[in-house]
């Protein structure tokens, strides 16, 4: 039975200007009872925008790694991260520049009959599970990256992508099934995303009433969207591939006992 979160009020979090879904992820249950350590795990979209107040607020995390999962074409549409002081930052693309190019050429300047054919009739929503199952099955490398680097001394660590909530989003809940969190707590985490105040802000080229009609917007919902079918396609690849969460982590992230022992130590209370 999964054990109920803890009610954090959302004045409770810090209040970025610039720096979109940012959110501890501490507090989480583990499936033997214990939980996610305050202050170790962070999440949020990109930190391209981030106000002087931001990063001061930022710096203040202790943290010492910043892992960027954008690739060259978020990266030139936004603009690199704020740099904070004594924080490593790592860039780690999940995935390629040429996809995200295409991607944000759609969001920005796809007209009504290109959203329609690009988008509709379920398309969108079939694009993003594709996107959870290429991940998960082509980014191991990445993801054991990850989880080596915070088992041996990159914490607190703060992970984003465009928006923080796929790329970040997927690359958290591995985090968090390797350390044992309850699914459930994984998914409601997942979620947050979708809070008004969280939401990445859709920009167009043509800001009209015609190209922000409901329309538009509603043909373009299920890419930013979390959904709880994303992150089951996701789980559903790992039980394809490898057969069991736990073989994931074995085989495909490389994750012995003892690193994933010395993670648990790193992110779990005692």
């Amino acid at each position: 039975m999964t054990q109920q979160l803890p009610d954090v009020p959302p004045t409770a979090e810090p209040e970025l200007t610039g720096v979109r879904n940012f959110r501890d992820v501490g507090g989480l249950p583990t499936v033997d009872g214990r939980r996610v350590r305050d202050g170790v795990l962070f999440r949020s979209g990109h930190l391209a925008h981030a106000t002087a107040e931001d990063a001061v607020l930022l710096a203040s995390l202790g943290l010492h790694t910043v892992f960027d999962f954008r690739n060259a074409a978020d990266q030139a549409l936004e603009g690199p991260d704020v740099e904070l002081p004594g924080v490593r930052n790592v860039n780690i693309p999940l995935t390629d520049p040429a996809d995200g190019a295409e991607f944000w050429r759609m969001v920005r300047d796809g007209d009504i009959e290109q959203l329609r054919d690009l988008l509709g009739d379920g398309k969108a929503a079939a694009r993003m599970r594709y996107a959870y199952r290429s991940i998960i099955a082509e980014r191991t490398a990445e993801h054991g990256r990850v989880l080596h680097a915070l088992a041996d001394d990159s914490v607190p660590a703060l992970m984003h992508c465009a928006a923080g909530k796929d790329r970040a989003g997927l690359s958290v809940a591995v985090t968090l099934l390797a350390v044992g969190v309850e699914r459930d707590a994984i998914e409601a985490d997942y979620l947050k995303s979708n809070d008004p105040r969280r939401r990445y802000k859709v920009h167009r080229s043509d800001s009209s009433p015609t190209g922000m009609s409901p329309e538009v917007m509603e043909l373009l919902a299920p890419l930013f969207d979390a959904r709880v079918e994303y992150l089951a396609t996701a789980y559903e690849t790992i039980e394809e591939h490898w057969g069991s969460t736990e073989r994931y982590l074995s085989e495909g992230l490389s994750l012995d006992g003892a690193t994933r022992e010395r993670l648990r130590h790193r992110l779990l209370t005692d």
